[in-house]
């Protein structure tokens, strides 16, 4: 399977049901949590230009977040994008 990064906060709903799917498909994931890392947080904007979180990675694959990779698994293409 691909490496896959979520960035996550605490208390966000939506990084939890992304890692729900997540593990309902067995992926072992790298969460990153930014709470209280502005300079990780600001790296990620500077990356993908969003702020708001989940955001995730599927190897170098920026997905989106949590609709985004629910977008994905609805289309069938999920599965495809974490086989190695």
């Amino acid at each position: 399977m691909s490496t896959v990064t979520i960035y996550t906060k605490r208390g966000c709903s939506y990084c939890e049901l992304a890692k729900a799917l997540l593990n309902k498909k067995g992926v072992v994931f790298d969460e990153v949590a930014l709470d209280g890392k502005a300079d990780a947080a600001k790296a990620l904007f500077a990356r993908v230009g969003r702020r708001t979180v989940p955001q995730i990675f599927i190897g170098e694959t920026h997905v989106g977040g949590c609709d985004d990779l629910y977008a994905l698994e609805r289309q069938n293409r999920l599965d495809a994008l974490l086989a190695p």
